[in-house]
C-alpha cells in the first residue's frame, strides 16, 4: 500500500491581492545610475577591475558570460540593473532558483512581492495564494507541452500576457500522432489534459495581464533571446502548495534548463561566471555542468582551463581564495560554496559585498566603455 499523502485540494487559497508585502517594485527598484551604499576597498577594486577586463575579453571572443543569482537579487529590486547588462550584451546567460522566478513574476503581475513568512505561517497562509500557485504552475505545464524550459515558460507567459490552451481534441490527436516516436511529448500532453480536466480550463488564449511587465527580468530575457534558466528543488517554493502544481512538468522544464545551463558552461573557456548570493544552487549546478562539459572538451583536446569565476556574498572570509583551498583548521574551509568553486579550476575570486553594490559598481564601470 502506498503511504498517505497530503490533499492540496482541501486548502483554502486566498487572492494574491489580499497579501501584505514588503517590497513594491515601482518604489524599491534599483537603476543602473543609482549610488552604491558602500565604498570599495582595495581588494574589491582589484577584483572588480579584473572582472571587467575578463568580461571585455569574453565578449570579444563570443564566450559565455553567465550571471547566476539567488532570489534576493530580485527581491532587492535589481532587475533594471540586470536588464541593462543583458540589453548591452554583457551577459549571455541568467540563472536563478525557484524563488527568484516567483518574485520576478509577482513583480510583473502585481508590482509587489515578499510576504511576512513568520506571520503567515502562523495563520496557515504562507504561500497559500491563488494566482501565484495557479498561473505559475499552469505556465510550466503548458511550457512542458511546448518544449520550453522553466524560465522560458514563465518569461514567455509574462511577455505574451497569457497562454494558449489547446483543445482536448487537439491534444488527443497529438498523442495519437506521437505515441510511438515521442513518448515524452505524450507524457507532457497527459499532464496538461489532467490539469485542464481538474480545473475546467477552456481552450483558446487565456489572457493574463501583467501591468508591471517592464520590471520583468524573465520577460526581458525572453525578448532579448538569451537563456534565463531556473534550477528549482521540489518542495522549496510556494507554488508547490497549489493543486495546479505538476512536478512532472517541473521536471521536464527544469531538465531542459539544466542542459541549457550546461551548454553555456561548455563555452566558458575565456568566459566569465558570476555567482551572486547563491550559496547552494549555483555551486551545485555549476560543478556538475563543468564536469560534463570538461569531459567532452577533453575528448576534443581542448580542456576548459581559462575560465574566470567571481563569487559575491555577505559571509565574511579573510582567506585569499585565489591561492586555492584553505587548510582544514581554517573556518573558511567550511564555507562550503567557496570550497566548491575553488575546486573548479580557472581563476576564482570571492568578494564579501552586498549584491546590490556589486552590480551597481559593475554596471557603472561598464557604462564608461
Amino acid at each position: 500500500m502506498p503511504y498517505p499523502y497530503f490533499d492540496r485540494f482541501k486548502i483554502k487559497f486566498k487572492p494574491l491581492s489580499q497579501r501584505k508585502d514588503k517590497v513594491y517594485i515601482e518604489k524599491d527598484a534599483v537603476y543602473p545610475i543609482d549610488k552604491p551604499k558602500t565604498q570599495l576597498n582595495d581588494l574589491s577594486k582589484k577584483i572588480l577591475s579584473q572582472t571587467i577586463e575578463r568580461l571585455i575579453i569574453a565578449k570579444e571572443k563570443n564566450r559565455s558570460r553567465m550571471l547566476v543569482f539567488g532570489a534576493h537579487s530580485i527581491k532587492n529590486g535589481l532587475s533594471p540593473v540586470i536588464m541593462w547588462l543583458i540589453e548591452n550584451k554583457w551577459i549571455t546567460h541568467l540563472a536563478t532558483n525557484g524563488a527568484g522566478i516567483i518574485h520576478d513574476w509577482e513583480f510583473s503581475y502585481q508590482g509587489h512581492s515578499s510576504e511576512d513568512v513568520r506571520t503567515n505561517v502562523s495563520r496557515g497562509e504562507f504561500g497559500i495564494w491563488q494566482e501565484t500557485g495557479f498561473f505559475l504552475n499552469l505556465s510550466l505545464v503548458v511550457g512542458a507541452f511546448e518544449g520550453k524550459g522553466y524560465g522560458e515558460s514563465v518569461g514567455s507567459f509574462v511577455e505574451n500576457e497569457g497562454l494558449y490552451i489547446p483543445s482536448k481534441e487537439e491534444l488527443l490527436n497529438k498523442i495519437n500522432e506521437n505515441l510511438e516516436n515521442n513518448p515524452e511529448l505524450c507524457s507532457a500532453i497527459c499532464d496538461l489534459l489532467q490539469k485542464i480536466n481538474e480545473f475546467s480550463i477552456k481552450n483558446g488564449f487565456l489572457s493574463v495581464k501583467h501591468p508591471y511587465k517592464k520590471f520583468g527580468l524573465q520577460a526581458c530575457a525572453f525578448r532579448q533571446q538569451i537563456p534565463f534558466t531556473a534550477h528549482p528543488m521540489i518542495g522549496h517554493d510556494i507554488i508547490y502548495t497549489h493543486p495546479m502544481n505538476c512536478c512532472s512538468a517541473i521536471g521536464k522544464t527544469a531538465q531542459r534548463d539544466f542542459l541549457t545551463f550546461a551548454n553555456s558552461v561548455s563555452n566558458l573557456e575565456d568566459g566569465v561566471y558570476m555567482s551572486i548570493g547563491s550559496a547552494v544552487m549555483s555551486p551545485m549546478v555549476f560543478e556538475k555542468s563543468l564536469s560534463m562539459s570538461q569531459n567532452i572538451a577533453i575528448q576534443n583536446g581542448k580542456p576548459i582551463s581559462n575560465h574566470f569565476i567571481v563569487v559575491v556574498d555577505l559571509q565574511e572570509s579573510k582567506w585569499d581564495w585565489s591561492q586555492g583551498e584553505p587548510p582544514m583548521d581554517r573556518p573558511e574551509y567550511y564555507l562550503r560554496f567557496n570550497k566548491s568553486f575553488a575546486r573548479m579550476g580557472g581563476t576564482f575570486h570571492y568578494l564579501t559585498m552586498d549584491n546590490r553594490d556589486f552590480l551597481l559598481y559593475l554596471v557603472q564601470e561598464l557604462m564608461k566603455i
